[in-house]
């Protein structure tokens, strides 16, 4: 007999019956799980459609006469554009549209939080949060100033001014400064990173995707313009010339003194300074500091910040060759002028016999150092 035409009280009994069942070696436990499961859905229907019953009969025996269904209209919430960029559907999206370079369905999913992209399809969040990372991690990019100018950036410098002057009432007039001043342009150029990737890497969705190809990417260009900043304080004149910020220079080999002695070359404007060198070369100081007994400390307590880019100290130039510096990395910009995102191309001609995808990353951005003071280099002894 099909349940709907058992009484409550047959049901309760079948399921009594049902529970002296288990213990059987020939009991079908999934069987008898099932028809407990349809017997209780049964039961709490019935009673959810009598206390309806009741309600309707008191309605009506309190003079209602009749009873109306309330329909309440639920408006579905719109998502806000973060919440969008955080989402599953558009990291699959926007990787689709990474491999295809057809935005179309990035855009569907922006006109349905009433917004079309304009400026530019957004990225998901997720990949906000690795180009931020690998700023945070990198130890010199995190310390240089940052702009967001569009086209050439022109840095003006002091190369030199006269001093304030102590002026008594009544005295002669103070003389007009003479100041001296220089310009730095920061000229952007597209840094570039590619790799190559298997058909199967191709096949990944969504935010496993993006994080495959822009994890290693974004570090590896966000290294190279890190390099680049360091370089640009390595090759600086020793005097600012009218397009260049001058950078002193220190002829020492690593010694207890050598740091003290470059950071009293330091401009008071220098608050932060650090010290950039490579690990080899720090071996070099360690070994002075051995030598001297632990008495004194080679690095002041500052910070050292290692950076493959700058040869060791026993393979640099004699003379000429920069092994290290001293100095504040507020002195140096880095400047974006489409943003500090990575770009993304694809590539899937070139090598398509191999199985392979070439995927292209690029950078724009401009760098210079563009504050006096900030910095001395420490060069190689002839």
């Amino acid at each position: 007999m099909e349940l709907k035409n058992k009484t409550i009280e047959e049901m309760e009994a079948r399921k009594a019956e049902i529970a002296g069942l288990l213990d059987t070696d020939d009991a079908d436990l999934t069987a008898l799980e099932e028809e407990v499961r349809e017997i209780n859905s049964e039961i709490e229907q019935r009673k959810a459609d009598e206390a309806k019953r009741v309600a309707i009969r008191n309605a009506v025996a309190s003079g209602a006469g009749e009873t109306v269904k309330k329909i309440e209209k639920t408006e579905e919430k719109r998502m806000t554009l973060e919440e969008l960029r955080s989402s599953a559907k558009y990291a699959d999206a926007y990787a689709n549209y990474i491999k295809t370079e057809n935005d179309k369905e990035c855009r569907a999913l922006l006109t349905e939080i009433g917004t079309n992209g304009a400026g530019g399809v957004p990225v998901p969040t997720a990949v906000d949060e690795i180009v931020r990372t690998a700023w945070e991690r990198d130890e010199i990019l995190s310390r240089v100033r940052r702009t967001y100018i569009r086209g050439n950036l022109k840095v003006a410098f002091e190369r030199s001014a006269d001093p304030a002057n102590v002026h008594d009432e009544g005295g002669n007039a103070v003389p007009e400064e003479n100041l001296v001043l220089g310009i730095v342009e920061m000229i952007p150029k597209n840094i570039k990173k590619y790799i190559r990737i298997s058909d199967e890497a191709m096949a990944m969705g969504g935010e496993a995707f993006l994080r495959y190809i822009y994890d290693e990417l974004t570090y590896r260009i966000t290294k190279k313009l890190a390099d680049l900043v360091v370089a640009d304080v390595t090759t600086a004149p020793a005097t600012a010339t009218a397009s260049a910020v001058g950078v002193p220079k220190v002829q020492m080999a690593p010694s207890l003194v050598t740091i003290p002695t470059a950071y009293a070359n330091l401009s008071d404007e220098a608050r932060d300074p650090v010290i950039v060198m490579n690990r080899l070369t720090y071996a070099d100081f360690i070994a002075a500091q051995v030598a001297g007994s632990f008495a004194t400390d080679p690095f002041m307590g500052l910070r050292v910040i290692f950076n493959d880019s700058l040869p060791a100290y026993a393979a640099a130039t004699a003379g000429t060759g920069v092994y290290a510096f001293v100095g504040d990395l507020n002195g140096a910009s880095v400047n974006y002028p489409e943003g500090d995102g990575v770009v993304i191309k694809m590539d899937e001609t070139s090598e398509a016999e191999k199985d392979l995808v070439k995927v292209i990353g690029r950078q724009y951005a401009a760098h210079a150092v563009t504050a006096p003071g900030r910095f001395v280099n420490l060069v190689k002894p002839a």
